[in-house]
């Protein structure tokens, strides 16, 4: 059987079990969205979790339209990481999606605060959860993109993500761990502690940072702040900024030495590639950058973090390398005849996809057996 009769044998089914009861979730393209800022609740295991969209001016409800999410420093919430980065105002002027998760604090029964109950993501690096249960970000986040592919239409080959200090760290694992479903990566001063190896999605990843950022130390070591102070939670040693980028560079495929280096108004730029599937991992760094985010606004003070800069605008420059690196292995349209929108099922999206020339779907929702206490009753999920 060819490519093509598969998909259509696949969608018949999606068709038959949504005919005989398993209905869509709510049809999203009638569901108007005012822009602005919409939170949303998960239950993640028996954890409640949240996040925030933010909805640009002009969007339908039926076109498919691009997602960044961004994932805030350690001790940082959502609504600081929008503030700081002002991805929500690129999303009004670039027409997408800007999503922003919260992680948890070490105590969710109280209220978060930077210092005695700080929002962490379980980025990897074992630094937060001593005598605990860890955390399953990696799990949160892909019911967070999941979710909202059911509430907006969203362009599954470009879903984005970017993060700040351990919202980076957990960037890289993220991408790691759920990279067939990632058009590229950006993140800005965090350290990548685990190993990617064997990316079912070879990732292009553009990674920002400062040469004076004192909590992401260019060659390595234990983050302080600029008036020496550290703390148990944030103290362990950080890898060399190179070993970072190397490790991508490995599992993308791409040569160790840059292709192309380039040095502007104190901004260098080395980049790696081409890998596989034409991927490229760019590492810029920012001449006398602190712990800040380049081009926004630092809400802590510059005697701690240090200085801010406006050699760059990161979140434009991170937002042309996305548009730049669309995911070419999946179909939009294969799942839905062509509209480029993913279809929303109670189960989550169904989203085409095509690999060494074989298109399929992904996330078909089948029916428990029909035997038993089932025989003659609505389709049950399996």
């Amino acid at each position: 059987m060819n490519a093509f009769p598969r998909a259509l044998l696949v969608l018949a089914i999606v068709a038959l079990s949504v005919a005989c009861g398993a209905a869509p979730a709510r049809d999203t393209a009638h569901v108007p969205v005012t822009p602005g800022d919409h939170e949303y609740q998960l239950t993640v295991g028996a954890t409640a979790r949240r996040y925030t969209v933010h909805v640009p001016p002009g969007y339908d409800g039926r076109t498919a339209v691009p997602v960044v999410m961004m994932l805030h420093g350690g001790g940082g919430t959502s609504r600081a990481a929008a503030t700081e980065t002002a991805w929500d105002a690129k999303a009004d002027q670039a027409g997408f999606l800007a999503v922003f998760p919260d992680a948890l604090p070490p105590d969710p029964a109280k209220r978060s605060s930077f210092a005695r109950n700080p929002q962490l993501w379980n980025d990897g690096s074992e630094r937060f959860y001593a005598g605990q249960n860890a955390v399953d970000d990696v799990g949160f986040l892909n019911a967070v993109l999941d979710d909202a592919s059911v509430r907006f239409a969203v362009d599954a080959r470009r879903v984005f993500v970017t993060g700040f200090s351990n919202g980076a760290s957990m960037t890289f694992r993220f991408a790691a761990e759920a990279s067939a479903r990632l058009a590229a990566i950006a993140p800005v001063a965090g350290a990548c502690w685990i190993e990617p190896q064997g990316l079912e999605h070879a990732v292009p990843m553009l990674y920002i940072t400062g040469t004076a950022d004192p909590l992401n130390l260019i060659e390595g070591g234990v983050p302080k702040l600029l008036n020496g102070g550290s703390d148990t939670v944030r103290a362990k040693a950080k890898p060399p900024v190179r070993d970072s980028i190397l490790k991508w560079v490995r599992a993308s495929g791409c040569p160790e030495k840059p292709v192309r280096v380039s040095e502007v108004n104190g901004v260098r730029t080395e980049t790696h590639g081409p890998g596989r599937d034409g991927t490229e991992v760019v590492y810029t760094t920012v001449e006398d950058l602190g712990h800040t985010w380049a081009g926004g606004r630092s809400l802590l003070p510059q005697f701690l973090v240090g200085r801010t800069s406006s050699r760059i605008r990161a979140t434009d420059v991170i937002w042309g390398f996305f548009m730049e690196h669309p995911q070419s292995g999946i179909v939009a349209g294969a799942a839905n005849g062509g509209l480029g929108e993913p279809i929303p099922v109670t189960s989550g999206p169904v989203t085409g996809e095509e690999r060494n020339g074989v298109r399929g779907l992904k996330g078909v929702p089948f029916a428990a057996p029909p035997v038993g206490a089932l025989r003659w009753k609505p389709p049950q999920p399996e």
